[in-house]
């Protein structure tokens, strides 16, 4: 969930690194350091609670220059938020700094084996334990920093990628990953080393990509050296880099969030071209097509996903159930885990996560290989490690989303998710050729409706008023519009910090419709479908207990109309289809509510955009 930058070379490392920290702060904003060596081998050390701005302001006057250094912007795991908890860390003699990502799991039982061996700690985390336990074998074994790594690497139990400097060596920087992503840009006698490559796409666009148990040693004037953890050298694998530095940027809008909601027609149009072809008679994913004896033979499909990525999967149920007739399990990755799951190679794994890093989900991937399933990935990240570990798979090809909570990554997986289950379907003959055509065409017009859903926007900015002050709310929704009523409520919980809850509608009368009054506003998704009459019902239901109730709805309805408080109106879309357009103007209520109370809806209290750790 943290953030790791780090530099090597001749230019203005702390400037390069804070341009870093500030581009990661999405992976975690409790507090903020930097450690630098400097061309004489001083090593010095800043760090403060808060976001990367407290660090900046607290660094001024400091003696900032430097040959090499790593920074860290933090999402507490052990310890609160503080100043002594803040990243970087360093040994009991002040020789070494650390900077870590993931969680140690055995950090306690080796912090009681080295206070027995006199170390003394000062902070609550399991980074110090690290950092102290590195140079603790190297002070004992008489072996070099690099080796005293490798070996510290071998006792942790756990998920990590860590940078390393040394007091006196302003030419060297070690990196180590297991679990959690790290990746190193090879620029022009400059080398970086970040979480993710955001970082430093503006000064290179060749990256490696380490792979677990893997160290990196960066030497000035040297070429890169990655070994295992045996020091058997690995294979420096270069990758080019398609992100831009505009992407990375707010582009005029007041935040990343909006900007990256606005966005959606044109990443819907990269995730669908050259996937749907034929002026839409065709759908071509490769990930099927090579591996169409596994989907032709599978008797099961089980997602796991977590958080919106999960809310995505349960759309996903839907669309293959109806479309290919397969029996769909929708899992919570990190209950999956540990499950004790029953999988066979007849079974189909779809892993879905944003980032390809998720904790959660990787192990899952990891869980269903080992049992034979076959595992296809669903990711934005290329490079990724789930990418990396499943057999097969699809990027969404949404670009960086920056903003925590996610929107064009949600319609992104929902729109690929549409893509594998047609494309499963066109292989096993469960859709006609011209329910297939329709269903294409219909597709090629979507990014068209969202374009006319986000004009809308002035309309929802005013509505949002109306609910800024609700202290609770209630999201109902049927079919294939429950799961979008869960995600709407979860954007309103993640960035306004109002409580709200998601529902299939029938369940309504089995609990939650006791909570409805005139001071909690009911959400209702009720597109045309077959369910609609369903839903009108319990639309009458709520305003029968005088609920308020806002709509959405498809353009021209009536019915609903005449029995809500608001309506918004969307265009017309095939049901299996419509949660892409249902979703965003609960994209959109929300982030304007959270503006309206003032919160910073691109970096929510508690929360981080990639969650690597349990």
């Amino acid at each position: 969930m943290c953030g790791i930058v780090g530099y090597l070379g001749n230019g203005n490392v702390y400037d390069i690194l804070i341009k870093g920290l500030h581009r990661l702060e999405y992976r975690g904003y409790d507090s903020a350091g930097i450690a630098l060596v400097n061309p004489q081998g001083a090593l010095g050390i800043y760090k403060t609670k808060g976001k990367v701005d407290n660090l900046e302001a607290y660094c001024v006057g400091k003696d900032l220059t430097a040959g090499v250094g790593i920074a860290h912007t933090r999402w507490a795991t052990h310890g609160e938020p503080s100043d002594t908890n803040a990243h970087p860390h360093y040994s009991e003699d002040g020789e070494i700094a650390v900077v870590h990502n993931g969680t140690i799991e055995n950090y306690k039982v080796l912090k009681d084996a080295l206070v027995k061996h006199g170390c003394k700690f000062h902070s609550e985390t399991d980074t110090e334990v690290l950092v102290q336990l590195i140079e603790y074998i190297r002070l004992n074994t008489g072996c070099d920093l690099v080796t005293a790594v490798r070996k510290a690497m071998k006792k942790i139990v756990g998920a990590y990628a860590i940078a390393v400097v040394r007091k006196g060596d302003p030419d060297t920087l070690i990196a180590a990953r297991q679990s959690s992503p790290l990746v190193i840009g090879i620029g022009d006698g400059e080398t970086f080393l970040a979480s993710d490559a955001t970082p430093f796409v503006e000064y290179t666009k060749e990256a490696v990509y380490l792979k677990d148990g893997e160290v990196a040693v960066i030497r000035r004037g040297e070429p890169l050296k990655i070994t295992n953890l045996d020091n058997k050298t690995a294979e420096v694998d270069v990758h080019t880099l398609e992100m831009s530095i505009s992407e990375l940027e707010k582009g005029g809008y007041p935040h990343f969030i909006l900007k990256e909601i606005f966005q959606q027609p044109g990443t819907l149009r990269d995730c669908i071209r050259g996937r749907v072809i034929n002026n839409g008679d065709t759908i071509a994913v490769s990930g099927i097509i090579d591996n169409k004896e596994k989907f032709l033979k599978a008797r099961r499909i089980v997602i796991v996903a977590c958080g919106t990525s999960w809310h995505a999967g349960l759309i996903g149920k839907y669309l293959i159930q109806d479309m290919c007739h397969i029996p769909v399990d929708v899992e919570y990755a990190s209950e999956f885990r540990y499950s004790n799951p029953v999988l066979t190679s007849d079974d189909v794994v779809i892993a879905i996560s944003q980032s390809g890093e998720t904790a959660d989900t990787l192990a899952a991937v990891k869980i269903a290989r080992d049992m034979g399933a076959f595992v296809f990935g669903i990711s934005n990240a290329v490079g990724s490690s789930i990418p990396r570990e499943t057999d097969a798979g699809c990027y969404i090809h949404v670009g960086p989303e920056i903003g925590v909570a996610s929107t064009k990554a949600f319609t992104g997986q929902v729109m690929v998710l549409t893509l594998v289950a047609m494309a499963i379907a066109q292989l096993r003959h469960t859709l006609t050729q011209e329910q297939l055509s329709n269903l294409g065409h219909a597709i090629l017009q979507i990014p068209d409706a969202v374009e006319k859903v986000l004009k809308l926007a002035p309309m929802l900015e005013r509505l949002s008023l109306t609910f800024t002050y609700a202290h609770n709310f209630l999201y109902l929704g049927r079919g294939y519009s429950y799961p979008v009523a869960l995600e709407g409520a979860l954007k309103l919980k993640e960035i306004s910090y109002i409580h709200a809850e998601g529902y299939p509608a029938a369940e309504m009368k089995h609990g939650p419709i006791a909570l409805i009054d005139q001071e909690m506003p009911s959400v209702i998704v009720a597109p045309k479908d077959h369910l609609y009459e369903k839903i009108v019902s319990n639309v009458q239901q709520v305003k029968a207990r005088g609920g308020r109730i806002l709509a959405i709805v498809t353009k021209g309805d009536k019915t609903i109309r005449n029995l809500a408080d608001h309506v918004v109106e969307v265009p017309p879309m095939p049901e299996c289809l419509s949660p892409i357009i249902t979703s965003i103007p609960l994209q959109l209520l929300s982030y304007y509510i959270a503006v309206n109370k003032g919160k910073d809806v691109d970096m929510p209290r508690n929360l981080a955009k990639s969650v690597t750790v349990e």
